[in-house]
């Protein structure tokens, strides 16, 4: 929004669609057979490709969450100027720690998630600024793509943070644990499902994704309208990020976008470091989740506790904290569709799927994206090499 004002707009509204059906094929995968997606990769493609999802998927996640810890640290000194960076950085890292291995997501996230909807204050903080939304409406029906390295690299970053490899093993993991914690211990106890609960699943995947892609739009709109509008063109820092939300809470705003951004971040780190976890174990046939206790599963939690470390240790190299989060979502564009090509085979086979496998028009949707990834991550790797 900041860079390029109303003209990237539109991929709000055209990713929506394509990561909810994404995810919802990942959650029915996880619903449907049973098993977690690395469980799946490994039983229908064998353990290299396996290994090498995995690899990829732990590299990129431990980079994102050490992107969001870094976010997290920078935006709580704008509330506390005097803490320095290091003290706040190992209390989120230690924070996040704690909640993941003595207590449930479920329990927290009920919570947090109300801090992360603050960050829909930059809907109202758009809905207040006197704006063309004849133009806006326009920008947002309509592509629009400057073919520069900067603007490819941009594209490629909001791709990999919407359909991101991450959320594929999370969503499935989840189905997973959720079945278990009813009782449904084995694999064969788990398999299948009925019409009711892929109902139910579509319902909450959607709608999720839904609110996901609003607050991305109206981010978009606010700091286009605010920065962008202020030749303010390149966000180098939290507090100019925060600047967007000055017309709806004025000097409050760097409250609003600190607890936002802490909140958001609090959620995302467990699914980054346990998304890797949960993919690691199940390679390994490991006893992994989060309704297990510590010294019921050392491996899961120290995979999790060397992720987080990892992306500790990050923020110590000398990178910026905005830059890292950019980076980071490149990371996932590029290795999306790698991952997303063995979902769309897994939930396209009917044989893996008892009878709910892809319908034609959700399996044409699932190829167009892994194209579109491809085609977004090639340009990125072309445009370093030329």
């Amino acid at each position: 929004g900041a860079k390029y004002g109303f003209q990237l707009l539109w991929l709000a509204p055209f990713t929506f669609p394509l990561m909810a059906m994404v995810q919802e094929m990942c959650a029915r995968i996880g619903l449907v057979t049973g098993e977690g997606l690395a469980g799946n990769i490994k039983r229908h493609y064998g353990k290299k490709i396996l290994y090498f999802s995995t690899l990829l998927l732990f590299f990129a996640n431990t980079f994102n969450l050490g992107a969001d810890l870094g976010a997290m640290a920078k935006a709580s000194q704008l509330v506390f100027p005097n803490v320095s960076f290091t003290i706040l950085i190992l209390f989120f890292t230690f924070a996040c720690l704690a909640l993941q291995i003595f207590t449930t997501y479920a329990k927290y996230a009920k919570y947090l998630k109300y801090l992360a909807l603050l960050l829909l204050s930059y809907v109202l903080s758009a809905v207040v600024l006197d704006l063309d939304w004849t133009q806006i409406f326009k920008s947002a029906a309509t592509p629009s793509v400057v073919f520069s390295r900067d603007q490819i690299f941009m594209i490629c970053a909001i791709l990999g943070t919407t359909i991101s490899p991450y959320l594929f093993f999370w969503q499935t993991a989840q189905e997973v644990e959720e079945d278990i914690l009813k009782g449904k211990i084995t694999i064969e106890a788990r398999r299948g499902a009925n019409l009711v609960e892929i109902k139910r699943m579509r319902a909450d995947v959607w709608s999720g994704m839904f609110l996901s892609n609003l607050v991305m739009f109206f981010i978009i709109l606010a700091c286009a309208a605010t920065l962008h509008a202020n030749g303010i063109t390149n966000i180098e820092s939290a507090e100019q990020a925060a600047m967007a939300l000055r017309p709806l809470a004025g000097e409050f705003a760097f409250l609003l976008f600190t607890l936002g951004i802490v909140g958001a971040g609090m959620l995302a780190v467990p699914i980054l470091a346990g998304s890797a976890s949960y993919a690691i174990s199940e390679s390994f046939d490991w006893d992994r989740g989060f309704n297990l206790k510590l010294n019921q599963a050392y491996a899961f939690y120290g995979v999790i506790i060397i992720s987080m470390f990892m992306g500790l240790l990050m923020n110590f190299m000398n990178f910026d904290s905005i830059d890292m989060l950019i980076y980071s979502a490149v990371a996932n564009g590029i290795i999306s569709p790698f991952i997303l090509m063995l979902i769309v085979s897994i939930s396209s086979d009917n044989h893996i799927m008892h009878g709910h496998a892809n319908g034609r028009f959700t399996k044409i949707i699932g190829w167009l994206t892994v194209g579109l990834m491809l085609v977004s991550s090639g340009a990125v790797i072309f445009s370093f090499i030329v």
